[in-house]
């Protein structure tokens, strides 16, 4: 018998250890098929709600809000790539180069979860290869669209949302009701509105997890 569970993955398209997470979410979910389904959505959750539309130099930006030097920046850098190649997931080896704005990337993945979670899904892994595997400004305009087109979503229509304000008041629901909820870093991982894993942790961990939780939900019902 297959247990069903939810999944809210709480992210942001500027945030490296998302697309581990995400892989690594992925690969567990592959591990339990067969005894567990799961309906996963993406919810918003921005890093830098103030950052201007000229973006930040990355290594200043880190500098600027954690302390860390050049050295320490390139030593996460690695590590980060290196679980990345774990999941599959390719880091460009330079980095991003600069911090953008991500608010209408998440306007964008918001329309797509309207046309499906396949289609949302598909656009946020899209999105973290743009931005973390090629080094892309994703909160240019034509990067994003090009983003929806290669996934199967318009870009004319991605296009005309971007050019107005659609979505834009859900996404800011969304964000606060996260916020209240508690979450302060990214990517949060919540299971059944009940259950939180933070962190891009490994497959393993996930795997267990997810197991656990569905053994539980099983016991319940």
């Amino acid at each position: 018998m297959t247990t069903s569970l939810q999944i809210d993955f709480v992210s942001d398209v500027a945030c490296p250890w998302c697309a581990v997470g995400l892989g690594a979410l992925e690969q567990a979910l592959t591990n339990v098929q067969g005894d567990i389904s799961a309906e996963l959505h993406f919810q918003p959750f921005e890093l830098n709600p103030h950052m201007g539309p000229e973006g930040q130099d990355v290594g200043e930006h880190l500098s600027e809000k954690y302390g860390s030097t050049p050295e320490q920046q390139a030593q996460i850098r690695e590590t980060i790539r290196q679980r990345g190649a774990e999941v599959g997931f390719t880091f460009k080896p330079e980095g991003r180069g600069r911090i953008w704005n991500t608010f209408d990337a998440h306007r964008l993945l918001h329309w797509a979860g309207l046309q499906g979670a396949d289609k949302q899904h598909a656009l946020k892994k899209e999105l973290l290869n743009a931005y973390h595997g090629r080094a892309e400004n994703v909160s240019d305009a034509e990067v994003l669209a090009q983003a929806c087109a290669s996934v199967g979503l318009d870009a004319a229509q991605a296009r005309a949302i971007l050019a107005g304000d659609d979505y834009a008041d859900a996404v800011r629901s969304n964000e606060m009701q996260w916020q209240q909820a508690g979450i302060r870093s990214v990517p949060a991982i919540v299971i059944n509105r009940q259950y939180l894993i933070s962190g891009g942790q490994p497959a393993a961990v996930f795997e267990e997890a997810l197991r656990k939780i569905a053994a539980d939900a099983a016991g319940q019902a």
